[in-house]
């Protein structure tokens, strides 16, 4: 349903929506050699892939919700398991309660953050003696159930308690399986495809971006069609901006030669610095 939202169809004002980037448009077509389609097909994709990374973290956590002992809790942390049989950890303690902090890729927190999540945890040792607490990675660089070693304050601090944990390590812990991530990958293409092919299924999006620059490209007649569509991106995020300010709204034509000729000399320039 997620992944649905994001296929509702494109028009230049949602294309726009968070202001694009002209000039790494107009770089990423010139040095790719690509044409504009794919450079605005490639920059919707990208829209949507960033809101779907969103999407897939929202996929990690919840699915713990149906496991035995697990609570997704509305804030905090992004799970809790309580077994009341306890909970061996690899140094040889027994806890009875897990505290999680969830990331998608091992490489997501900077330092600051970093730091942040490690002394939260350390508040919850020490309130609870009874926890352990877990940085689990779904993409980790290895399988891993290791201390957690970071820096606070310019220096290096770890815990045996405060763990840094790849997800198959964490599935190994909640279920008892070595392999219960693994079972649940295994599942994951079929569930998937029943889901997309239920009654109403995944509609295919019909985007207009290109259409629509290509009209506000037609105000500049004169120019070339590269140019013309150079200036349609650039009224994107300039429209407002000295020598953009007349804005896409204004038909250009009579009265409107010293604009076309800022425009022209603005092009000239770029090209000399790139």
């Amino acid at each position: 349903m997620k992944y649905g939202e994001k296929l509702e169809s494109y028009d230049l004002k949602r294309f726009n929506s968070n202001l694009i980037d002209p000039i790494k448009l107009i770089f990423d077509k010139s040095v790719y050699r690509s044409s504009w389609e794919e450079i605005v097909n490639n920059e919707i994709f990208r829209q949507r892939d960033k809101s779907n990374n969103n999407d897939i973290g929202y996929f990690h956590q919840n699915i713990f919700s149906y496991f035995e002992g697990c609570e997704v809790p509305q804030a905090g942390w992004d799970v809790i398991y309580k077994n009341s049989n306890g909970i061996r950890m690899p140094d040889g303690d027994t806890v009875h309660t897990l505290y999680v902090e969830m990331k998608n890729k091992h490489n997501t927190m900077n330092s600051a953050s970093s730091a942040k999540t490690y002394i939260k945890m350390q508040g919850q040792i020490l309130e609870d003696d009874d926890c352990a607490c877990l940085l689990v990675e779904a993409i980790a660089k290895k399988s891993q159930n290791i201390k957690w070693t970071t820096k606070v304050d310019g220096k290096n601090v770890q815990h045996r308690l405060i763990r840094r944990v790849s997800m198959d390590q964490f599935y190994a812990i909640l279920t008892g399986e070595e392999d219960a991530f693994y079972n649940m990958c295994m599942e994951l293409p079929r569930v998937i495809n029943a889901v997309v092919n239920e009654e109403e299924g995944v509609s295919v999006p019909h985007d207009t971006v290109i259409q629509e620059l290509r009209k506000v490209a037609s105000l500049y007649g004169d120019k070339s069609a590269d140019l013309a569509m150079a200036m349609a991106v650039y009224m994107l995020g300039f429209n407002t901006y000295m020598g953009f300010e007349n804005g896409i709204e204004t038909k250009l034509g009579d009265g409107n030669d010293s604009m076309l000729k800022r425009i022209y000399t603005y092009a000239k320039a770029v090209e000399k610095i790139i």
